[in-house]
């Protein structure tokens, strides 16, 4: 890829965070561009094409020829959690890079063989996770690394939105072949990852319960769940996710200096407030709403020209699946589970 030409994107699955999000994002972008989009239905792939200004739209049945246009350089993957790996793999036989909407994929398995496929195509892969370039996200990062907190000790953390009833909802989100699961899948996940990444390590053992309050919904994948990751060194991180309360977000660090809040912190549409007390003083600085999507595109567009590996990566995402299995495996069990580093 040329040095001074953008990077062409294919969106494939057109679902709210495609719509939503995704698609405007290429109208704020300066090293990436909309080459195509991908769709079960035909006739929004055509619609939304020709809205954000795509060359080309293809359904499903067709992807493989989508991977053949020459000017697609990259996918980006919204389509439900199940289709991930498949999708990921022949992406990379194409020689077409990867950025995967989160969670990675259903199970760790699949992860490893996403990992496996991009590896042997010679291709990057990048988790979406917004947290590792939004202004407020790296501030946050930021005063941890800096021990201005002191020793970490504790973590606290949530996600939670209402999932209304309607045909407005995707049935996927019902079905676990589709979504690997309910709320922890959708929203926990980025609690996990966040956790994990200001922690700098991995979770050794997990605790969990879930339940709901409209089980005959909720059958086959849980509504709410809470859990409790242990660190190294007594770091405790304790989260909440659910589709039955406000829309919410937020992550509390404790350390033995001081402490900090990132409220709103996961959402993509709020402003985001960073604050806390540090020696006994108050800190606030507010950070207003702003792309982060197109920071997202292009932060990726840059690491494949300058064939760097993005952070977060495909290792990344196979920890926090790996970590989110073994949270369900608490909550069925109601027993402490141990986790084996990714």
């Amino acid at each position: 890829m040329a040095e001074t030409r953008r990077l062409g994107y294919a969106v494939i699955g057109l679902g709210k965070i495609a719509e939503g999000a995704v698609l405007p994002a290429f109208g704020h972008s300066r090293k990436s561009r909309l080459i195509a989009v991908v769709s079960r239905d035909g006739q929004k792939a055509k619609r939304l094409a020709r809205r954000f200004g795509a060359a080309s739209y293809w359904t499903y049945e067709e992807y493989n020829a989508c991977l053949r246009d020459p000017e697609v350089d990259a996918v980006y993957l919204a389509t439900p959690n199940g289709a991930h790996a498949d999708e990921a793999i022949l992406a990379a036989k194409a020689g077409k890079h990867v950025l995967c909407e989160k969670p990675m994929a259903n199970t760790a398995s699949d992860c490893r063989r996403m990992i496996a496929a991009c590896e042997a195509g010679g291709v990057r892969l990048m988790i979406a996770y917004r947290k590792y370039v939004e202004p407020a996200g790296l501030a946050l990062k930021k005063l941890v690394e800096s021990g201005r907190l002191g020793r970490l000790k504790l973590i606290h953390s949530a996600f939670t939105i209402v999932l209304p009833k309607g045909a407005d909802v995707p049935a996927w989100h019902f079905d676990p072949r589709l979504s690997g699961g309910g709320s922890l899948m959708d929203l926990g996940v980025y609690c996990v990852n966040t956790g994990l990444w200001l922690a700098g390590e991995e979770p050794v053992a997990a605790e969990a319960y879930s339940w709901t309050s409209d089980p005959d919904r909720f059958k086959e994948v849980e509504e709410s769940i809470s859990f409790r990751l242990v660190f190294p060194g007594n770091l405790v991180m304790q989260a909440t996710s659910s589709f039955g309360a406000a829309k919410a977000s937020f992550i509390q660090v404790h350390g033995d200096k001081g402490w900090a809040a990132l409220n709103p912190a996961y959402a993509y549409n709020d402003e985001r407030r960073l604050f806390g007390k540090i020696g006994g003083h108050w800190f606030e600085k507010i950070f207003p709403q702003m792309d982060e999507f197109a920071l997202e595109l292009d932060y990726f567009a840059d690491c494949i020209r300058r064939k760097r590996d993005p952070e977060p990566d495909g290792m990344s995402g196979l920890r926090d699946v790996k970590v989110i299995e073994a949270i369900y495996r608490a909550a069925r069990s109601h027993k402490t589970v141990s986790i084996v580093p990714a």
